[in-house]
């Protein structure tokens, strides 16, 4: 991703959903060379047997990613553009899907 202009921000950003609750974790979040913020979530699975990584990123996954990414946006007066990234690996292949999901 770095090598296509994208540039680190943060690695395992994570938040607390409450003292006894697990939050939510973000994996990696880039800046794009737009000035695009790209939260990305990588998933890792043996072989695409139920669908593979990609498919293994559901709404209760999308729903504490989000609690994170909101978390993370406070600290900005005016929130940049965002992105949803999925970096998926199924075995020995890696697979980048830009914008692979939205905030709803």
């Amino acid at each position: 991703m770095q090598r296509h202009g994208l540039v680190l921000v943060a690695r395992n950003y994570r938040v607390a959903d409450g003292p006894r609750r697990r939050g939510g974790e973000i994996d990696l979040i880039l800046r794009d060379r737009d000035g695009t913020l790209v939260f990305v979530e990588v998933r890792r699975r043996g072989g695409v047997s139920h669908g593979g990584a990609a498919a293994s990123i559901g709404a209760a996954k999308r729903r504490s990613l989000m609690l994170a990414v909101q978390h993370y946006l406070l600290r900005f007066a005016a929130p940049p553009a965002c992105r949803f990234d999925v970096v998926a690996i199924d075995g020995d292949e890696l697979v980048w899907l830009p914008a692979a999901f939205d905030a709803t």
